[in-house]
This record gives structure tokens, C-alpha cells and sequence, in this order.
């Protein structure tokens, strides 16, 4: 598959100013808001309740949410179909994405494939075009109200509508976010005191999820704005080691964009791709089948 390169689409790099006047139209979209404000909050506690105990589990969960649940889960499998798995599985990788605290299955799906449909053209919910801060976060804030969600939703997440389970996965992001909340304080305070449990909350839930959030959001913001290019795309996707290092092999965004069905983003040997590497664990285990490999190469950029 030959792609073109991008045709310059002149767009001003406006960023708040275009948040601001979208939620002067729509409305603020008040429980997103709340929520990011919570966990930044809550990070911030963290340095002040620092357990190794809390750390390590605050690292572990990391790989688990962020790895396993939004890149391996929400991105590769469930938005591009990289490869097929069990019924089961599925459940299990949307269930690790929720609690990544990134939002609901439906809306991250329906998102980055309207992502991939107008990558950085009119349209696209976070091209850096709009400005960096809006591709990284803002473009979180404005409301959308139900019947354009809903629309959206038949629009670009048909599939997982049909599945007997995802939509009733997707209402418990918030109560299954609590529960893990609950459930780490009670963990830490149970097996040893309540300064323990706090630290639990603090890094398990709060400074985890802050990573996820900002690595995550770096590759829509980043990795369409600076690094290197393997391939003519139709976008500005690039490559870009460290956020490559940062998001489990997930920065490797031109390659991604070049071959958006391949379950490998690592394409050279240095580009390190560990999500693939689970991939591939699975596959060898028989959980994971049908991964898709390296499509017919594109022209290099």
C-alpha cells in the first residue's frame, strides 16, 4: 500500500481559544473535567504518602492499565482488529482499559477511529493543528450531548455495540474506577495501617493514572508534531523514541499510521515495541490468533 504525502491543509494553531469557544457553544463537559482535575489532584498527595510497597504497585499497574488495557486492549485489538482472541479475553482487555481511567470503551474506540478517518484534516478530534494543548487535553472539555454521542457511536463503534457485553461494560467506568479505588485504600490499610492505604490510593490509582493520562495523550499531541518519518503518510504522524519508550512501543506513530491493522508499531530494529511483545507471548499461548503481520511495504518518506 502506497500512501501520498500530506496535502497542507492551512489551519490556525489556536488550542485554548478554539476549547474555549467550543464550550461556549456546546457546554463543558463537567464530569471529564471533574475527573481529570481528581486525579491530578490526587497525585499530588502522593509525594507526601511515598511507600516502595505503593511504587511498585503504582509501576505494575502501569503495565497492567496502560499496556495490557489502553494499548494492547483499546488500541490495537479492540479500534484496529491486530488480531482476533476469545470472548472472554475481550471482556478482560476492555475491563484493563476502563480502569486506565481514560474513559469509557465506546468513546475511546469511537474517537481514535475518527482519529484515523481525518487524521490532522477537519475533523479530527485532536489534531496538534488546533494546537498542541488542544490535541494533548483540551479537547476533552467541551460537551457533547447524547444524541450527537449516540450518533457518533453508530457511526464509528457498530461492531462493539452488537457484542453482548461491551455496552455493559462500558456503563461501569466509573463504578469499576471507584471500586479500584476503594479497593487499593482497603488493601494497603487492611494488610498494614491507613498511611499505607493512602499511599495505595495515591500511587496505585491517582499517579498511575496521571501517567497514563499524559503518555497517552503525548501521542496524540507529540508524535503528530515532532520525530522522524519511515513513511509518506496523508497526516503529520511521526516517530518518536522516547514517547515510544514512555507508551509501550506506542510512539512509533508514522509507522502506526502507515499500517494502522498491523499489530507491530516497532518496524525498525531499535524501535522498541513491548506491547508487541505480549502480543506475541499471547499468540504463543494460544489466547491471540490471526495477528496481523507486516502488510506490503509503503514508500519510505
Amino acid at each position: 500500500m502506497e500512501s501520498t504525502k500530506l496535502e497542507e491543509i492551512p489551519r490556525p494553531k489556536v488550542g485554548a481559544s478554539l476549547a474555549f469557544r467550543q464550550m461556549a457553544v456546546n457546554g463543558i463537559n463537567w464530569p471529564g473535567v471533574f475527573w481529570i482535575f481528581m486525579v491530578h489532584a490526587g497525585a499530588l498527595i502522593a509525594p507526601f504518602y511515598f511507600t516502595w510497597s505503593g511504587f511498585f504497585l503504582c509501576l505494575f499497574l502501569i503495565w497492567v492499565s496502560g499496556s495490557l488495557g489502553v494499548c494492547l486492549g483499546y488500541h490495537r485489538y479492540l479500534t484496529h482488529g491486530g488480531f482476533d482472541t476469545y470472548p472472554p479475553v475481550r471482556w478482560v482487555l476492555v475491563l484493563l482499559g476502563q480502569l486506565s481511567g481514560e474513559g469509557s470503551v465506546l468513546a475511546w474506540v469511537a474517537n481514535h477511529r475518527k482519529h484515523h478517518m481525518l487524521s490532522d484534516r477537519e475533523g479530527d478530534p485532536h489534531s496538534p493543528r488546533d494546537g498542541g494543548l488542544w490535541a494533548h487535553m483540551l479537547w476533552l472539555f467541551p460537551a457533547r450531548c447524547r444524541a450527537r454521542k449516540v450518533e457518533h457511536y453508530k457511526r464509528f463503534v457498530p461492531d462493539l455495540l452488537k457484542d453482548p457485553v461491551v455496552p455493559f461494560l462500558d456503563m461501569l467506568f466509573l463504578p469499576a474506577n471507584l471500586a479500584l479505588a476503594l479497593a487499593l485504600f482497603l488493601a494497603g490499610a487492611l494488610a498494614w495501617d491507613t498511611a499505607t492505604g493512602i499511599s495505595f490510593l495515591a500511587w496505585g490509582m491517582f499517579a498511575r493514572s496521571l501517567y497514563v493520562f499524559h503518555v497517552t495523550w503525548l501521542i496524540n499531541s507529540a508524535t503528530h508534531m515532532w520525530g522522524y518519518r519511515n513513511y509518506e503518510t496523508t497526516d503529520n504522524s511521526r516517530n518518536l523514541w522516547w514517547v515510544g519508550l514512555l507508551a509501550f512501543g506506542e510512539g512509533w506513530h508514522n509507522n502506526h499510521h502507515a499500517f494502522q491493522t498491523v499489530a507491530r508499531h516497532g518496524h525498525k530494529p531499535w524501535e522498541i515495541d513491548t506491547t508487541y511483545w505480549v502480543i506475541w507471548s499471547m499468540e504463543k499461548m494460544g489466547l491471540v490468533w490471526n495477528v496481523v503481520r507486516m502488510a506490503p511495504r509503503a514508500k519510505a518518506g
